[in-house]
């Protein structure tokens, strides 16, 4: 492997794991918002200790995350100081208001809301993970828009004294189509992710604590709310997910192509089809045994049963025509890697659509009244809880790969391929070493958030006052209330 092979492998490991702990956190802070809000209104005390329990367990990923992200930003002037060159000027905007803006925003918040209980007024103290919600949130809108400029680049020029592209137009960054249509899709799918979590856990303390009564009921409250949440939240993704494939056709219909694995063009009227399973030829160019639903791809791609959609060889044609002649747009390929667009598009939505299905199973043995105990306490139950837990999660992974390597081999759509954004004075050797080494710190890292995650998940909700209310002028039960960590 050569410098390039080794800068694209380690951002794309230290991407998927960074993802791993944002979707959890955009999903978990409302959830938790949520709970103390149902306490507030209803004052009863299980509300405030499933507050408490999955407010901590949000710390940790949230800590994790912020750890995480960190090595984002160093590999753009790392491994990636050509491409920084060119499009820092309007790359670098949405990051900067991001960082300054956003996550100032939710960490000060968290840190009132942590160490405020018991010393400010509840509702104030409510507010404070709403607004860290909201900081989650808009850190995910701004990271979203700089990342669709590369899918789709708006509102800049490139001077020709510089060769660099410059921003001349924020709001139309802000506001370009492919954002528009991520944004939800993403913010949705990280409210699965987010129930997914709650019910994951909700369900394994049932399955662990099957004597009647005791901690049961306030555990369906958990397992209710993660559920119904998993399933509101996958309508809304595939909802959006549909508007997203119709504007991914317009500006990268290479990607919708390779997400099917298409070569051929299929005409107005004749209808693609989407198949479910494919086995073909070694090198992926001929189907050999396909499950195929028809004229689906045509609908995703145009919204019609009867739409035409291109094909990857017509792409591949136009494409050498358009973008010869230019050092920073011309290669001899610019077709994906079929088999990963082909399969982890599969993945996301089929762990999608069976996180759904255990939410809804969820929802159809929890109907009817909470003083049945023995509901969600078998052991099939306590495994659907652990499986539950990755089907979103992985999903998400699985798109983001998806994303990112259905634009290959663009770095910037159409004005800068990925082989000459990277580096040009970073050896093979350095690439490595640095890969090697945030690689171990990565693993390290997840030792920590499973033993953290195990220790206090495991443990359970503690317990708070009875009458569950408090005045924050009262010094002598602070102890109640205020996290240990």
């Amino acid at each position: 492997m050569d410098a390039l092979d080794l800068a694209r492998w380690q951002f794309g490991i230290t991407t998927v794991y960074h993802f791993f702990f944002v979707p959890i956190t955009i999903g978990l802070s409302l959830l938790v918002a949520i709970m103390q809000t149902q306490w507030m209104r209803t004052r009863n005390p299980q509300w405030l200790r499933l507050t408490k329990f999955f407010g901590k367990l949000f710390t940790i990923n949230f800590a994790l995350g912020l750890v995480t992200g960190i090595v984002q930003e160093f590999q753009f002037g790392m491994n990636w100081s050509d491409y920084s060159r060119f499009v820092g000027d309007i790359f670098g905007a949405p990051l900067a208001i991001e960082a300054l803006l956003a996550f100032f925003l939710e960490s000060t918040f968290l840190g009132l809301w942590i160490f405020g209980w018991g010393r400010i007024p509840e509702k104030l103290h409510a507010s404070f993970m709403w607004l860290v919600h909201v900081g989650t949130v808009l850190s995910a809108y701004f990271i979203l828009a700089a990342n669709s400029f590369m899918q789709n680049p708006v509102g800049y020029w490139i001077n020709p004294d510089t060769g660099r592209a410059e921003l001349t137009d924020f709001l139309a960054v802000m506001t370009n189509p492919v954002q528009l249509v991520t944004f939800p899709h993403v913010v949705a799918a990280a409210y699965m992710t987010g129930a997914a979590f709650v019910l994951a856990f909700a369900l394994w303390h049932l399955w662990r604590r099957q004597t009647p009564g005791g901690d049961l009921p306030m555990y369906r409250k958990a397992a209710r709310l993660g559920a119904w949440t998993l399933v509101i939240a996958g309508v809304a993704v595939v909802g959006t997910g549909d508007v997203q494939g119709k504007i991914m056709t317009e500006v990268q219909p290479m990607k919708m192509a390779a997400a099917e694995g298409l070569y051929e063009d299929v005409p107005e009227g004749e209808g693609a089809p989407f198949s479910i399973i494919t086995v073909g030829t070694l090198d992926g160019t001929e189907e050999v045994w396909a499950v195929t639903v028809p004229k689906l791809l045509s609908y995703l791609a145009t919204g019609s049963l009867e739409g035409a959609v291109e094909g990857i060889d017509h792409i591949q044609e136009r494409y050498e025509q358009t973008y010869a002649g230019s050092e920073l747009t011309e290669v001899e390929d610019y077709r994906p890697l079929i088999p990963v667009t082909y399969w982890s598009f599969r993945l996301m939505m089929g762990l999608g659509f069976a996180g759904m299905a255990v939410g809804a199973a969820v929802l159809w043995r929890l109907r009817g009244r909470d003083g049945e105990e023995d509901r969600l306490t078998s052991r099939w139950w306590g495994w659907a809880g652990a499986l539950v837990l990755f089907m979103p999660l992985l999903a998400n992974s699985f798109g983001w790969i998806f994303t990112e390597m259905g634009r290959q081999p663009w770095l910037v759509m159409g004005l800068m391929t990925t082989q000459t954004g990277v580096s040009p004075g970073t050896t093979t050797g350095e690439v490595l070493t640095s890969m090697v080494v945030f690689t171990l710190l990565y693993g390290a890292l997840a030792v920590v958030e499973v033993a953290l995650i195990l220790r206090y998940g495991r443990a359970g909700a503690e317990e708070v006052p009875e009458d569950a209310s408090y005045d924050p002028r009262d010094r002598s039960d602070d102890d109640a209330y205020v996290f240990s960590y």
